[in-house]
């Protein structure tokens, strides 16, 4: 991604002019991540309607200002010097249930709020999800996925399969509503990474089933995940590092190459799941990204693949942290910075 540049004089009396009180400066952005890592933002808005999300976007087009969208803040690494443009916190969280459809707007949590309000009104479709840290706009940027439903778990589930609409503001600023073919969804990819659209709301089709069964499906998921995942409470992490690699996982590589435990800070590769990269206190994204090039210099040495990130890494970082060009993991010494 490119460095955001700092707004220019002009630009910043248009921030202000046109945002009005609810701009702020200097925001610390680290605690809005799941990683809990990253510098300030230069910038800040919260949006907490749709209507704000679109305005507050648009005014960041208008002036040419950069901007980044920040949601429930999974998935991403934000830069030890923080982000010199305009950060819009998207808490758009309303949501709708008409029938079997269910309106959301793209700053509510998948989980607990949207699945929750969907099982309570007994309908299925969504708990397959539950325990992922994500937006409704990032589940469709991802398009959100989970092996379900147990025992088998043979069978990836995508949020794609269940959205019948979403409104956009476009890259030309209007608003406008797409069907989900519009989307051109794949494995953790759709249309968003390659069009400027902004998701404003989202509604599902959804099934009726029996309350006993969907949460009787949340609680297998819900279990699954925790035997193999860090908890983010007190191992704050950005989820998956890597980018899947069919038929054989980016995290069974690391682990083959002995990397499961090296740590660089406070900075660890996960001892529990090679493919995620916890944050044990005072991680910064520079200790995040020297784990992230060892392991792809390592894993390409010994295996020839080499390991794609799967999360975005947003405004401007520091140096990556030196580690021993002999580093290792739990079946060796550990890395320091």
């Amino acid at each position: 991604m490119r460095k955001p540049r700092t707004p220019t004089p002009a630009q910043q009396r248009g921030l202000a002019r046109r945002l009005g009180r609810a701009l702020q400066r200097d925001v610390p952005l680290a605690a809005r991540t799941s990683f809990q890592i990253g510098g300030p933002a230069a910038f800040y808005v919260e949006a907490r309607t749709p209507e704000a999300l679109a305005t507050a976007v648009r005014v960041a087009r208008d002036l040419d200002v950069d901007y980044f969208l920040l949601g429930r803040g999974a998935n991403i690494l934000i830069g030890d010097r923080g982000y010199a443009g305009l950060v819009i916190a998207n808490h758009a969280q309303a949501i709708d249930i008409h029938g079997t459809c269910v309106t959301a707007a793209s700053g509510a949590l998948v989980y607990p709020d949207l699945i929750d309000a969907a099982v309570d009104h007994g309908l299925s479709g969504l708990e397959h999800y539950v325990g992922i840290p994500s937006t409704v706009g990032g589940a469709l940027w991802q398009n959100l996925h989970f092996l379900s439903p147990a025992p088998e778990r043979e069978r990836t589930m995508f949020i794609g399969e269940v959205l019948e609409s979403a409104e956009l503001l476009t890259a030309d600023n209007e608003r406008k509503r797409v069907d989900v073919d519009y989307f051109e969804f794949g494995y953790d990819q759709s249309v968003l990474h390659s069009r400027d659209d902004i998701v404003l709301s989202a509604t599902f089709e959804l099934e009726p089933a029996p309350a006993e069964t969907l949460t009787r499906i949340m609680d297998e998921n819900l279990r699954w995940r925790a035997e193999r995942h860090p908890p983010l409470d007190s191992e704050p992490s950005a989820g998956s590092i890597f980018r899947k690699i069919e038929g054989i996982g980016a995290g069974r590589l690391i682990d083959e190459c002995g990397l499961k435990g090296l740590s660089c800070g406070d900075a660890q590769i996960s001892p529990r799941h090679a493919n995620i990269i916890v944050n044990h206190g005072r991680a910064r994204a520079a200790d995040v990204c020297a784990l992230i090039m060892h392991a792809q210099r390592t894993v390409q040495a010994a295996t020839g693949y080499w390991l794609t990130p799967e999360i975005s890494f947003i405004g401007d970082f520091a140096p990556v942290t030196r580690l021993p060009a002999d580093a290792r993991g739990s079946t060796g010494r550990t890395a320091t910075s």
